[in-house]
């Protein structure tokens, strides 16, 4: 049964709030997925797979989730999306002290809207690896707390502080977070955190703490941190837990793709497809069959008609907030006409509106997961998302309705056999 839009917008907002980098976020997910009776499996392990449901993940940052129904058909049904964000990372011996201030030295993950970082209070999320006795644990951790800020310059100190917003990445967004100059941060944060042991590592990234918050005249607009992507990822995990058809039902948050995606976990390595062979392997599923049946939704978010900048609007394909889901079609993209009509029924069955989306031939759009998973998964594939402002911003923005939309058109797509013969295709709705 599907969840009303008022219940959706509450838990996507503390979804939001908990997703606070990549390992938060899978942290999260995981949570949710034990308290749905998911059962977890090691890529370690040797799988015996039945009807049931599984989930896995690598590195901590990226998560596949399945369910295996009793009367399953040799077809995967599959919705990728990402848990990563633009944010900051901190350097490796990043604390130092400058001018009187405690500062970290800092590295930007991901193509950051730089001014959009000045002034918002930042806290700290990530992992760290303690070892105690030559034992290696590896900690979630998430502060929380403002602990840390990137001061602008003022404007009397700036003449062209209206004119020219350049940032220098290594000069103008480093964080301070004291004036004393006798405290270690790793210190500070095994104290605060109760950790034993010592701090060999860590990935560790500045986060904008602010809550996200429903504004507007008729409460329409989602005005949030990390709305790309954490919208796709609780829209497409909420769609999941509804799956009800033969497929064989799969979801997955990749980590990475705000950096290319070519890591271990990454839309471009192998774990997608390292996950369907075992599937396919334990369940005695001919593969090549299985994924010549199967489909792809990558859902990620795109841009919305900027309400200052009508130059940069193409002649078609423009995208308004609130008046539905974005189906992108680009030259990086990877949807075509079969699999865009397969989705456009999909939504009429669920009721939800979409817009074609395409971009200015003049402006650059950006790779997709699917067209980078599809290098090792080749399946049937569309590129969806929602339309929003801001994007890659530390305050991004959105229309909620557009969300809970997504959300609506995912479940309907894990409650739909998609059966394909040789000159038609047949949807069954469940």
């Amino acid at each position: 049964m599907n969840m009303k839009k008022d219940q959706f917008t509450k838990e996507l907002i503390n979804f939001i709030k908990e997703g606070s980098c990549a390992f938060t976020t899978v942290k999260n997910i995981k949570e949710i997925l034990i308290n749905n009776n998911f059962k977890e499996l090691e890529e370690t392990d040797i799988w015996d797979l039945k009807e049931g449901n599984y989930f896995t993940t690598r590195n901590d940052a990226t998560l596949i989730a399945f369910s295996i129904p009793k009367n399953y058909e040799q077809r995967y049904s599959i919705c990728t999306t990402h848990c990563d964000t633009p944010s900051l990372t901190l350097k490796a011996n990043g604390q130092y002290f400058k001018n009187d201030y405690m500062k970290f030295n800092i590295m930007p993950y991901g193509g950051l809207l730089n001014y959009g970082w000045l002034d918002r209070p930042l806290s700290i999320a990530g992992r760290i690896i303690i070892e105690k006795n030559h034992e290696l644990e590896k900690i979630i951790i998430d502060y929380k707390k403002a602990i840390a800020i990137i001061p602008s310059l003022a404007i009397h100190q700036n003449d062209q502080a209206n004119t020219n917003l350049d940032l220098n990445m290594q000069k103008d967004l480093q964080p301070i977070i004291t004036l004393k100059n006798n405290c270690s941060f790793l210190d500070f944060l095994k104290d605060k955190l109760k950790l034993k042991g010592q701090i060999k590592d860590y990935d560790l990234f500045f986060y904008n703490c602010e809550d996200a918050q429903i504004i507007g005249f008729d409460n329409d607009l989602l005005l949030a941190p990390r709305i790309d992507n954490l919208t796709s990822s609780f829209a497409g995990l909420k769609g999941f837990l509804n799956n009800n058809s033969n497929s064989i039902n799969i979801y997955v948050t990749f980590n990475n793709e705000e950096i290319g995606s070519l890591t271990k976990e990454g839309a471009e390595s192998s774990f997608l497809l390292d996950i369907l062979k075992r599937i396919a392997t334990s369940l005695k599923l001919d593969l090549a069959k299985t994924l010549a049946n199967s489909f792809v939704i990558s859902s990620d978010n795109t841009h919305a008609i900027h309400p200052n900048h009508e130059e940069l609007m193409d002649e078609t394909g423009n995208l308004k907030l609130n008046e539905g889901i974005a189906i992108i079609k680009e030259l990086n993209s990877t949807t075509d006409g079969y699999f865009s009509s397969i989705f456009k029924d999909i939504c009429d069955e669920a009721k939800v509106k979409y817009q074609d989306s395409t971009f200015k031939n003049d402006l650059s759009s950006g790779s997709t997961l699917s067209g980078l998973s599809l290098r090792h998964v080749s399946v049937s594939s569309i590129d969806i998302g929602i339309p929003q402002l801001a994007m890659h911003s530390s305050y991004e923005m959105c229309g909620i309705e557009d969300v809970y939309n997504l959300y609506l058109a995912i479940s309907k797509f894990y409650q739909t056999d998609i059966i394909i013969n040789k000159e038609k295709t047949k949807l069954i709705f469940h």
